[in-house]
C-alpha cells in the first residue's frame, strides 16, 4: 500500500490546527465532545445519502473515502509500463501476426481493465475509427462508473452541514424549553447546541470534500491514461510500425520515461 504523504501530512495539519486552538483557548476540552451532535450529523448525512443513491454507491464511497491517504494507481511509472506492453504488443504483431499475439502475450494484471478490453477488441479484428470508438466508450464507461462514488461523497459534503444546522435548531429549542426564565442558561446550552454545526462543517470540509476531490483527481489521470493509451491500440490496429507508435506515445511521457528501445 503506497500512502500519500501530501494527504496524510494535510489530514493531520487541519485537525491538528483544530485542537491546537483549542487548548490554546479552554482548559475544557470536554465541552467540544457531544456524542448526541456527532450522532445527528453523521446519521442524518449517511441517512440522506442511502435515500439519495443505491446502498452499493455509499458502501463504495465509504471506501474510496477510506483510501484518501493512498496515492493514485496512475503515474508516470505506471504509465511508462503501460506504453511498454503496447511496445511489446507491436513487436509481436509486425514480426508474427495477430494470431500469434494472442498465444504468447500474458493479460495484463487485475485492476487494467481498460488494457484487458482493449486486448479483446484488438484479438476481435477491430481496427481504426471503428476500435477509437469502442474503446472512447469503453473508456468513458469506466469513467462514469468510478465517479458515482465521487457524487456520493459531494452530496454528503454539502449534506452534512445542514444536518449541523439542524442539530442547532433541535439544540436551542431544547435550551429555550428548558431554560424556566434564568437568562444564565444560555450560554451553556447555546455552546451545545451549535456543536452540531461545528461538526457538521468539520466533516464537511475536511474528510467529505477532500475525498470526493481526490477520487476526482485519481479519475481524471485514469481517463487521461486511457485516452493516451487508446491512440497507441489504435496505431497498433492500424499496423503501425513499433517506432511510429514509440514516437506517438513519448510525446505524451516525461522525457525522464520516454523509450528508446523500438527498432528503427
Amino acid at each position: 500500500m503506497n500512502i500519500s504523504v501530501s494527504a496524510l501530512f494535510g489530514f493531520i495539519l487541519g485537525m491538528g490546527l483544530f485542537i491546537a486552538a483549542i487548548i490554546l483557548n479552554t482548559d475544557n476540552y470536554l465541552m467540544f465532545f457531544s456524542l448526541s451532535s456527532l450522532l445527528m450529523v453523521a446519521g442524518g448525512t449517511i441517512a440522506a445519502a442511502m435515500i439519495s443513491y443505491d446502498g452499493r454507491y455509499v458502501a463504495l464511497a465509504f471506501k474510496e473515502m477510506g483510501s484518501t491517504i493512498i496515492n493514485s494507481n496512475v503515474s508516470a511509472v505506471k504509465l511508462y509500463e503501460d506504453v511498454g506492453i503496447l511496445i511489446d504488443w507491436s513487436k509481436i504483431i509486425r514480426s508474427q501476426g495477430l494470431i500469434r499475439l494472442e498465444k504468447v502475450i500474458e493479460m495484463p494484471e487485475e485492476g487494467q481493465s481498460f488494457l484487458n478490453q482493449s486486448f479483446i477488441f484488438l484479438l476481435s479484428g477491430y481496427k481504426g475509427s471503428h476500435l477509437n470508438n469502442l474503446l472512447q466508450h469503453s473508456r468513458e464507461s469506466i469513467y462514469e462508473s468510478n465517479m458515482r462514488p465521487a457524487k456520493v461523497l459531494l452530496t454528503m459534503a454539502a449534506t452534512a452541514p445542514a444536518f449541523g444546522m439542524v442539530g442547532t435548531l433541535v439544540g436551542l429549542i431544547i435550551m429555550l424549553n428548558s431554560m424556566e426564565g434564568d437568562p444564565s442558561k444560555i450560554g451553556s446550552g447555546l455552546a451545545v447546541a451549535l456543536l452540531t454545526t461545528l461538526y457538521g462543517v468539520l466533516m464537511a470540509q475536511l474528510i467529505l470534500k477532500p475525498a470526493a476531490r481526490k477520487l476526482e483527481h485519481k479519475q481524471d489521470l485514469e481517463a487521461q491514461r486511457n485516452q493516451i493509451l487508446t491512440e497507441g491500440i489504435v496505431l497498433l490496429s492500424e499496423g503501425a510500425s513499433p517506432s511510429l507508435i514509440e514516437d506517438t506515445m513519448n510525446s505524451y511521457l516525461h522525457p525522464r520515461f520516454q523509450f528508446r528501445r523500438a527498432e528503427r
